[in-house]
C-alpha cells in the first residue's frame, strides 16, 4: 500500500486525515477543515472498515469487534459477513449490535412480562432498536481502480457512500461522495452535513522530497449535529459551498544515528518497521492555498482567524467569495531503543513532533522577538505565543512480545498562563498487538479520555 502524503489544512495547520471514529458503522469521519484532529493516535494507510472486521473474524479469532462512545450509543459489537461473488466483486453484509440498548430492553421485558406470555417473542420485536444493518459491494473494475459502495442503517435508509479510487503511477486519485457527510470539530462534536462530494489528488508518499495535495470540496445543504449538543455552534466551514484546495511541501529525513547491527539472527522482528535502534529528524515544509465559493467562504472574514496572521486573504461577502495562502512546516524527532524482537522491553520508541500551523505568523513573531533582542526590549507575551509550535509527543514502549502500550499527547505552551505555562491535554491511550506474520501491521486497541471513546482497529505500514 502507498503511504499518501499527509497535508496541512489551511487554517489551523493541522494534518487533514479521515479518522477513525466510533460514532457510526462506517467507523470514520472527516476533522472539520482547519480543524485539529481530536480522536485516535496518528495513524498509517487506511484499511476499509469491512475488511478490517472480517480480518479479525478470519484470522484473530474475534466474531465481534467492540467499540465505545460515550456520546452515541455506548458499548457496541460489529460483525462482518463478506461474499466473493466474482474474482474482482464482493459483498458485504454489516452488523452492528447496540449491548446498552439491548441490556435495557432485557430488563424492560423481564421486569413486566406476564404469566405464560414468553418474553422472548416480544423481545423479538425490539431487535431493530437494538441492531444497525449495512450492506456494501466493492468491485474492482481494473487493476488500479476500485469502486466501493456501502449503506449504514438501511432500515432508515439514513447513511452511505460512494468512493472511486484509481492509482496513477505517481499519484491517487479519489472520488467520494457521503450522504451525508459526517465531520469531527476540535471539541469532538460530530456534524452532519446532508451531501459531501470530494475529488482528491495526491502524489504517491516518499519518505523524502517533493509532494503535493489537490482536493475540490462541495458541501450541499444546512449542518446539523450528530448526536450532540443542538445549541453548538455550526462550524462556518461546513456551509454550503464549494473550496478547493492546493498544497505543495518539501521533505527531508535525517538520520543522526542508526544501528543495524546486533540483531538476533533467524529471528524476525515482531515488526519490520520498528527493528532498527535509531535516533532521526524529519522537516517539512510548504504552502497551501484555497479558494471558497458560498457560505463556506465565511470563516475568512471571522476576526480571530484574521487578527493575527500576515497570511494572505481575500474576502468579498457580496460575491461569497473568499481566498487564503500561507506557508507552514514541520519538524518530527523520533528517537528508538530495541529491535523488536526478544520477548520483554526490546522496544522503546519517543517521538516528538512540532508544527508551525502558520508560517505568516511565526515569522512576524520572531522578527517581532528579534527586534526586542536587539532593542533591549521587553518581549510581548503575544509574541511569544505566535512563535510557539504546536507538539504533539509519543511513547512506545513493548510490554511483551508482540503487545507494546502507545500514548500520544497534545502539549500546550501558552506563555500567557502562570499555572499552566505547559499543559499536557487530548491523550490517547493504546495497546497494540504487531502482527508478525504481515511484516509490518498491528491490531490497535485505543481509549480517548477526553472524548470517552474507544475503538479496535487495524493498522498497517506504520512507522
Amino acid at each position: 500500500m502507498l503511504r499518501q502524503m499527509r497535508w496541512m489544512t489551511d487554517r489551523e495547520g493541522r494534518w487533514e486525515l479521515d479518522l477513525e471514529s466510533p460514532a457510526t458503522m462506517e467507523g470514520t469521519a472527516r476533522p472539520v477543515p482547519g480543524d485539529p484532529l481530536p480522536l485516535g493516535l496518528s495513524r498509517g494507510p487506511r484499511v476499509t472498515r469491512t475488511k478490517q472486521l472480517d480480518f479479525f473474524h478470519r484470522f484473530m479469532a474475534s466474531p465481534l469487534v467492540p467499540t465505545f462512545s460515550a456520546s452515541r450509543a455506548g458499548l457496541s459489537l460489529h460483525h462482518a459477513h463478506l461474499f466473493h461473488l466474482a474474482q474482482n466483486w464482493s459483498f458485504t453484509i454489516l452488523e452492528q449490535l447496540h449491548v446498552q440498548k439491548l441490556v435495557a430492553a432485557v430488563k424492560e421485558k423481564l421486569s413486566s412480562r406476564q404469566e405464560g406470555v414468553p418474553w422472548s417473542n416480544d423481545l423479538k420485536r425490539h431487535l431493530h432498536d437494538v441492531m444497525s444493518l449495512g450492506v456494501g459491494t466493492e468491485l474492482l473494475i481494473t487493476p488500479d481502480t476500485t469502486l466501493l459502495l456501502e449503506l449504514y442503517n438501511i432500515k432508515k435508509g439514513d447513511r452511505g457512500k460512494a468512493i472511486i479510487h484509481h492509482k496513477f503511477p505517481q499519484q491517487n486519485l479519489t472520488l467520494a461522495a457521503s450522504w451525508p457527510g459526517l465531520f469531527v470539530d476540535k471539541q469532538g462534536v460530530y456534524w452532519d452535513v446532508p451531501l459531501s462530494l470530494s475529488a482528491d489528488l495526491a502524489s504517491a508518499g516518499s519518505s523524502s522530497g517533493f509532494s503535493y495535495h489537490l482536493l475540490l470540496q462541495q458541501n450541499s445543504g444546512e449542518p446539523k449535529c450528530f448526536g450532540g449538543d443542538e445549541t453548538n455552534e455550526v462550524p462556518l466551514a461546513l456551509l454550503p459551498g464549494l473550496c478547493a484546495k492546493a498544497a505543495v511541501s518539501l521533505k527531508k529525513s535525517i538520520d543522526v544515528w542508526r544501528k543495524k547491527e546486533d540483531k538476533l539472527k533467524m529471528v524476525q522482528p515482531y515488526d519490520v518497521f520498528l527493528s532498527d535502534p535509531h535516533v532521526s529528524f524529519t522537516g517539512i515544509i510548504g504552502a497551501v492555498a484555497s479558494g471558497s465559493f458560498g457560505d463556506c467562504s465565511k470563516r475568512i472574514s471571522v476576526a480571530e482567524e484574521t487578527q493575527k496572521s500576515n497570511a494572505f486573504r481575500v474576502f468579498r461577502e457580496r460575491n461569497k467569495f473568499a481566498a487564503f495562502a500561507d506557508l507552514f512546516a514541520s519538524v518530527n524527532f523520533t528517537a528508538q531503543h530495541g529491535n523488536f524482537q526478544r520477548l520483554f522491553l526490546d522496544l522503546t520508541r519517543v517521538s516528538a513532533r512540532f508544527d508551525i500551523s502558520s508560517g505568516s505568523l511565526f515569522l512576524r513573531g520572531a522578527s517581532r522577538l528579534a527586534q526586542d533582542f536587539f532593542f533591549s526590549r521587553r518581549p510581548d507575551l503575544e509574541t511569544f505565543c505566535d512563535v510557539c509550535p504546536d507538539v504533539i509527543v509519543s511513547l512506545q514502549q513493548q510490554i511483551v512480545g508482540p503487545f507494546s502500550f502507545r500514548v500520544e499527547s497534545y502539549v500546550a505552551i501558552d506563555p500567557r498562563s502562570q499555572d499552566h505555562f505547559v499543559r499536557v491535554d487530548d491523550s490517547v491511550f493504546a495497546i497494540d498487538w504487531a502482527l508478525k506474520v504481515l511484516g509490518s501491521a498491528k491490531a490497535t486497541a485505543w481509549y480517548s479520555p477526553k472524548h470517552q471513546e474507544a475503538m479496535v482497529e487495524l493498522r498497517f505500514f506504520e512507522a
